[in-house]
């Protein structure tokens, strides 16, 4: 049984920086991708970042040069580390896990496996 629990999401001040991890159970890291979705007020849910085993990564535009998605294979965690954040950055965050060959596929697939999801709040 696939179990994405995340952590970390806060309130922030702009310019400020935030790390969500995202701990997984059930998964297995060499056959699937690890990635984060968010979703701001009345927004439909957006691709962030994605990581694969091999450590390959692929960002949405918007995130590109602030944010950086890792992993630690080991721990079965992934890492989101979010600098120069804006008010924009205001979402729930939501981490997924999907087949490897899916990892730059920027939208919502059936087979995903979702987290809850942590709340991030940026103020201005």
């Amino acid at each position: 049984q696939v179990q994405l629990v995340e952590s970390g999401g806060g309130l922030v001040q702009a310019g400020g920086f935030l790390r969500p991890s995202c701990a997984a159970s059930g998964v297995t890291f060499r056959l699937h991708a690890m990635g984060w979705f968010r979703q701001a007020p009345g927004k439909d849910r957006e691709f962030a970042a994605a990581i694969n085993w091999n450590g390959d990564t692929y960002y949405a535009d918007p995130v590109k040069g602030r944010f950086t998605i890792s992993s630690d294979n080991a721990k079965n965690t992934v890492y989101l580390q979010m600098n120069s954040l804006t008010p924009e950055d205001t979402a729930v965050y939501y981490c997924v896990a999907r087949s490897n060959g899916l990892l730059s596929t920027p939208r919502m697939l059936p087979g995903d496996y979702w987290g809850l999801g942590t709340q991030v709040t940026v103020s201005s």
